[in-house]
């Protein structure tokens, strides 16, 4: 893709003021697009050191010469999801590209549901899992879908999981939220197929980013061949820049599963 694929072109990415949201907000300004910022507040972006806060995340994609702004909403309550594209539109006027990032298997009040299997993890922990994961990527294509309806064009990016099309025995919520990102998406496709409007997923694998590397130990895989090591984040960077540009103009419903 070159330097002005996207130029023009508006992105919301959410959850993307660190991990891999904030790698793909910066491939597509590096591809031309602007780009909208989002995270729960503007500080979880330091958490892992991957950035100082949302607000200097906005900040290096405006230094690539692209218009940013970072907004922060609780995607898990749908009267922010819709504020957060409320504000996006009245700053930029449009959107053109969704990638829905935001989610985690985290748990109500602690980093991920313990016990967090089938049986024994807590309700309160299924909800704040589906909550984070589904409900919020229905929400966002609910409401920026709806303009795109209007506009008659544009791309959404769903973002579901590896996890989500094998069977696991941890993360078991985490993995049917994302199995049902990955359906969603072929429903949502077909809805919008009529409207000129691209829906598609990615369900990455795992992959280093601040997280991942603070929370696993991971042995050397400088012995491994390249499909069988850890993932870095610029494989599923560009993965996604491929289903926002015009490479995937005539490509809907599909999950790729990394």
């Amino acid at each position: 893709m070159s330097a002005q694929e996207l130029s023009g072109k508006i992105a919301l990415v959410t959850g993307s003021s660190r991990g891999l949201g904030r790698h793909y907000a910066l491939h597509l300004a590096q591809a031309g697009a602007d780009v909208i910022i989002h995270d729960i507040n503007d500080t979880v972006a330091a958490e892992f050191g991957e950035a100082p806060s949302g607000t200097a995340v906005a900040e290096e994609i405006r230094a690539l010469g692209r218009r940013s702004v970072f907004i922060p909403a609780d995607l898990s309550a749908p009267e922010q999801a819709e504020s957060l594209v409320q504000q996006a539109l009245k700053e930029f006027g449009r959107i053109d590209i969704l990638v829905n990032n935001a989610g985690g298997d985290i748990g109500a009040r602690t980093p991920r549901p313990n016990p967090n299997d089938a049986l024994d993890i807590s309700v309160e922990d299924i909800r704040a899992v589906m909550d984070r994961n589904l409900l919020a990527t229905m929400y966002m294509c609910k409401y920026v879908g709806s303009f795109m309806r209007d506009q008659q064009s544009g791309k959404i990016v769903n973002v579901g999981s590896s996890a989500g099309h094998t069977p696991v025995g941890g993360g078991i919520i985490y993995a049917a939220a994302k199995a049902g990102v990955s359906h969603y998406t072929a429903c949502l496709a077909e809805q919008m197929r009529s409207f000129g409007v691209n829906v598609n997923c990615i369900a990455p694998a795992p992959t280093f980013t601040g997280r991942f590397s603070a929370t696993r130990k991971v042995p050397d895989q400088s012995a491994l061949p390249r499909l069988k090591q850890i993932a870095q984040p610029a494989d599923m960077a560009k993965i996604v820049l491929f289903l926002a540009g015009s490479g995937a103009d005539y490509l809907t419903g599909e999950t790729i599963v990394c």
